[in-house]
């Protein structure tokens, strides 16, 4: 099912892709568009991992340089039946979490220095727990695919103004509406990758930890933390990777239509119930 909607998903990309080439360039400009998304889908399949990490500065850590945030990875994905994920801290003061890689053999798990200060050995072992049950859920390939090609998208926008413009009418319009509806079309990609995971993501860090109080406390501290400052670095195309959104202070028109994520108070209330299940 995971596959199915990994391929679905790329599927709508390139024929998202394709269909804005035509209206730059036509039936030539059909088969450009056509030839980049596949390679940009076989570039972002392989590469997309290590783009994000780099673009957040974050370094791989081994088990001497962060013995405690190594071994609470290592018993997650021991408990979860993963193969175990590399480590890497983001240096950013600002608390924030996501998983990357293309699949659990290819995974990585990236905390930033302001989550290990502000939670304690419980929050972040749920936080991480989330982080790790995207990883057994396929759920990081389609999020570092989408991180790739959704910037790629909305950047066509910007091309159909040099290509479409002019003083024909009929260029003009089609302009503008690529400026209007292109930007949109990486927040529309959020949307269909992160809402329903993320409540996922939560119920099976939850189950796998055996405490579910562990991540609403984490997610309540995130939350109020996230409101006051941005992650450095973070994009609108990134930031459905994360546990919590990086823009989650700002102020955007229909921000709940548009969210990456679901409301903090939503997820918490979620795992209050599965309380009783669990124990």
């Amino acid at each position: 099912m995971e596959i199915f909607k990994t391929v679905f998903l790329l599927t709508g990309l390139t024929l998202m892709m394709i269909f804005v080439g035509n209206l730059l360039g036509g039936q030539t400009g059909m088969i450009i568009a056509f030839i980049a998304a596949l390679g940009m889908n076989f570039f972002s399949y392989f590469n997309s991992d290590k783009l994000v990490l780099k673009r957040y500065n974050a370094h791989e850590v081994s088990r001497n340089q962060a013995h405690g945030l190594y071994e609470i990875v290592e018993r997650l994905a021991q408990r979860a039946g993963t193969p175990m994920p590399k480590v890497y801290i983001i240096p950013d003061s600002t608390p924030n979490a996501f998983a990357t890689g293309r699949n659990p053999s290819h995974a990585a798990v990236a905390v930033t220095e302001g989550l290990l200060e502000l939670l304690d050995k419980h929050e972040i072992e749920g936080v991480l727990a989330h982080e790790m049950s995207h990883v057994k859920h396929y759920d990081i390939l389609i999020g570092t695919v989408a991180a790739t090609l959704a910037g790629a998208i909305a950047l066509l926008a910007q091309f159909g103004m040099f290509f479409r413009g002019g003083d024909n009418r009929n260029n003009m319009i089609v302009s503008l509406v690529l400026m209007l509806v292109m930007p949109l079309a990486a927040s529309i990609i959020q949307m269909a990758v992160s809402r329903n995971r993320e409540y996922m993501a939560d119920e099976g860090a939850a189950r796998l930890t055996g405490h579910p109080e562990w991540l609403q406390s984490a997610l309540s501290k995130l939350d109020m933390y996230a409101r006051s400052g941005d992650l450095h670095n973070a994009t609108p195309q990134t930031a459905h990777m994360f546990i919590i959104n990086p823009f989650s202070g700002h102020n955007i028109s229909f921000k709940s239509l548009f969210s990456t994520h679901p409301s903090t108070a939503n997820r918490i209330e979620r795992l209050e119930i599965l309380k009783d299940q669990i124990r």
